[in-house]
């Protein structure tokens, strides 16, 4: 078998096959992995989900059939005390997490303990919508290659609030900003839209999601919300700008 499951709430992919190696992404519950270099304490892998590689530990993830890796989930979770159950032990899942009826592994059955799910309707994909759900990770804490309700980077809470409106994005900014629709001016961006900043070099290295024309939620010391301009984000606690847009990208629908 050379695909698995994760069996935990969060899992760390690694840059390195070291517990001290640099975090670059994370498995949540019940998400589908290509093992690529199998050991035995850390296994490279590859997630499903946006291709992204690195290393897991091994005791982290439960081994299935492809035929059960190419299973689609049902919905995703969006309430933070959403439970799973394996072995009759119950435990937290992260806003975000995929479920399903039940998945087969090989040494354990993953179940879920009536969790409130979220399924993406192409007709509740209006603005009210878009905001409910990119608040959910409202103050989540920045983490520097998280993806969960429990710490989470910029480019980690696009894909993941994208994911529940039905578009699947690839897992870094600048990848991110590889997809899309590009949008001329700020004035005519629409909430759900991305934008996109670069550093001094000119390298793509922050995103967020527009609330409206002016204002932007992203991760940035915690999920926050601030003010946008032609020149980019003001940080609505000191004044100050702290990122130079580049680009704007609709990614959600065309309007």
């Amino acid at each position: 078998m050379n695909f698995g499951v994760c069996i935990v709430s969060i899992c760390p992919i690694r840059k390195e096959p070291s517990h001290t190696s640099e975090m670059v992404s994370q498995l949540l519950f019940g998400e589908f992995l290509e093992i690529i270099e199998p050991g035995n304490t850390f296994t490279r892998i590859k997630c499903l989900y946006d291709d992204y590689e690195g290393w897991v530990q091994t005791v982290q993830f439960d081994k299935v059939v492809q035929k059960t890796a190419a299973t689609k989930p049902l919905g995703y979770t969006y309430k933070h005390k959403s439970k799973a159950i394996l072995k009759e032990d119950k435990l937290y899942l992260s806003v975000g997490t995929p479920v399903y009826e039940e998945i087969e592994a090989v040494h354990f059955t993953l179940q879920y303990d009536n969790p409130l799910i979220w399924t993406v309707d192409e007709d509740l994909k209006d603005d009210y919508i878009i905001k409910s759900i990119a608040l959910l990770y409202l103050n989540t804490p920045y983490l520097w290659g998280g993806k969960s309700s429990s710490g989470i980077d910029c480019s980690g809470f696009t894909q993941q609030v994208l994911k529940l409106l039905g578009v699947k994005l690839k897992r870094d900014a600048y990848q991110q900003a590889e997809q899309g629709e590009i949008i001329g001016f700020l004035q005519e961006s629409r909430c759900g839209d991305l934008a996109f900043f670069d550093n001094q070099e000119g390298r793509i290295t922050h995103t967020g999601i527009m609330l409206s024309s002016e204002t932007i939620v992203h991760a940035s010391g915690r999920v926050r919300i601030d003010s946008i301009d032609n020149m980019g984000i003001i940080n609505s606690d000191t004044g100050k700008r702290t990122h130079k847009l580049r680009l704007i990208k609709r990614h959600l629908f065309q309007r």
